[in-house]
């Protein structure tokens, strides 16, 4: 029988649409997405970020052509991370058996998870306005360790950050033991650039550096912005502004914040420290790139027992 009256439709909300992330099906790496286009991938291989690219696919960071990535060797490019020790470790200290960097950005670290904040919840909302992925590694991940760090127990939590038109990364650095150790620790962030003879970077300029091509020379403030035009390796400490600004043709490009990171280090390999650089490519790539690392390096942190350490930094596209 048919019904003279055919009862209304119930109303359907709109479905608003959500951050994605998709593991690799060889679980080597994660990525995520807003719904507004920008993404970011993660190598669980050091959880190294490898891409961040705006919502019109332009990418960031500067990723070498020959970089290492199938876990054979820390990845030349992306955001590195450096623990527990930066450059080659001290020989009286006991990170001396460690290589250059430490082991975070050579270990398998392992995915745990994401969240995400939401931003408006009316239809024509864009949807979620940021996600973040966790990651996670700890001394008993490790198959291998030198002996003076092996009475050490530690848990790092690594959280990157995914919004639109800004990547964050923040560290937790737990003391699990009952033994009070030190490290030092850093973002190894490679900017991508059009050129670097017209790149800058401001916010240093009231800051002495130690400079590494002089032979860890100590070297008083510039009183002006930073300029590419030779390799570059440099320490800014106490870095003084919180906010360094990377500009391109004298226009704001990069705008990088920190929390608890007290030092900066720039640097260019220019074009013949990169030609001795088996993973660096293309050969002129070091025309389109600038690091600009924050940590917290010029001196040991120290972490007792049961005590966290929290410390990461924001880079935003202007």
């Amino acid at each position: 029988m048919e019904r003279s009256k055919k009862p209304s439709a119930i109303p359907v909300s709109p479905t608003i649409p959500t951050p994605q992330v998709s593991i690799s099906q060889d679980n080597a790496r994660v990525s995520a997405s807003l719904p507004t286009g920008e993404s970011v991938e993660v190598l669980l291989h050091g959880a190294t970020v490898i891409s961040w690219k705006s919502a019109n696919g332009k990418e960031n960071l500067f990723l070498s052509s020959k970089a290492h990535l199938d876990g054979s060797k820390a990845v030349r490019g992306g955001v590195p991370l450096v623990f527990p020790v930066f450059g080659p470790p001290p020989a009286s200290h006991p990170t001396s058996g460690l290589p250059q960097h430490g082991f975070a950005r050579t270990s398998k670290w392992e995915y745990l998870g994401k969240s995400s904040s939401e931003s408006s919840k009316l239809p024509n909302s864009s949807g979620d306005a940021s996600i973040k992925l966790d990651f996670g590694l700890s001394n008993d991940m490790l198959e291998s360790l030198p002996s003076e760090w092996k009475k050490y127990a530690f848990g790092i939590t690594y959280s990157i950050t995914l919004s639109r038109e800004e990547l964050e990364t923040s560290l937790a650095i737990r003391n699990t033991g009952d033994t009070t150790w030190d490290f030092q620790t850093l973002f190894h962030t490679y900017l991508a650039v059009d050129d670097i003879s017209k790149t800058s970077v401001h916010g240093l300029e009231e800051t002495s550096y130690t400079d590494k091509v002089g032979g860890a020379k100590a070297t008083s403030a510039s009183k002006a912005p930073i300029t590419i035009t030779g390799e570059v390796d440099r320490v800014y400490s106490p870095a003084l502004s919180q906010k360094i600004t990377v500009s391109e043709n004298k226009k704001a490009k990069f705008e990088i914040t920190r929390d608890e990171l007290g030092d900066v280090v720039v640097w260019n390999p220019w074009e013949g420290k990169a030609g001795t650089m088996a993973d660096f490519g293309p050969s002129d790539g070091w025309k389109k790139m600038i690091c600009v690392e924050t940590g917290a390096v010029s001196k040991w942190n120290n972490l007792e027992a049961g005590d966290t350490w929290e410390g990461g930094q924001r880079i935003k596209l202007c």
